[in-house]
């Protein structure tokens, strides 16, 4: 029995990495990031969130690629296999949406680029945790990345990527609304958790 793929997906500071880490201790997933989560790939992400380092869309792309390609080969599919849960904070939709929706680049070359470096492997269950774009400026450190310091029509514009995604497969993506407390978002994380995978979250060793 393999295991399970699940993937947060949304905006800066959304709290989609808060709830991802809940649910891998919920259920006793490896629970792991993007960019990064490899040697390989967390040297990637120092590259990729330099605000200061200047990066061509297409350089982006590639870059997020060859990060997710390491991931899935070194720490994803393994697991999977062993028939442990993954969670990932963020994963192919990311790409989609930062470098396709929002940038000039054909959002469906991304596409592929992106199942090419998975080699096919998609999520079970994308939970998008969906936030206004003024909230989630509100929400950002004083230390801004190299995303969250993009203007706030690119984040508009990632925002809709987001839900058009989430919009066209209804069945692999769930639409949490993250404007609530804390303790709302993650009831709402967990019926979406259990509803679509069936998953217990009584215990962390599940």
């Amino acid at each position: 029995m393999t295991g399970l793929l699940i993937a947060f997906e949304g905006g800066d500071a959304s709290g989609k990495t808060t709830q991802a880490r809940r649910i891998s201790d919920l259920i006793g997933a490896f629970f792991t990031r993007e960019p990064g989560g490899t040697e390989v790939g967390e040297s990637l992400r120092d590259l990729l969130l330099d605000a200061q380092t200047p990066l061509a869309f297409r350089t982006e792309a590639l870059l997020m690629a060859a990060s997710r390609a390491q991931l899935v080969e070194e720490v994803i599919r393994p697991n999977l296999e062993n028939g442990i849960h993954v969670v990932s904070d963020r994963f192919l939709a990311s790409s989609l949406v930062y470098q396709g929706y929002a940038t000039s680049l054909p959002v469906n070359d991304v596409r592929e680029l992106s199942i090419f470096a998975t080699n096919g492997l998609l999520p079970d269950l994308t939970v998008l945790i969906d936030v206004p774009v003024e909230l989630s400026m509100q929400r950002r450190t004083d230390m801004p990345d190299r995303f969250e310091s993009e203007t706030t029509e690119f984040h508009e514009k990632v925002r809709r990527g987001y839900l058009a995604l989430a919009e066209s497969d209804l069945e692999k993506w769930v639409v949490i609304d993250g404007s609530g407390s804390l303790e709302q978002v993650s009831s709402l994380v967990d019926q979406a958790i259990t509803g679509h995978l069936g998953l217990s979250l009584t215990s962390s060793s599940s």
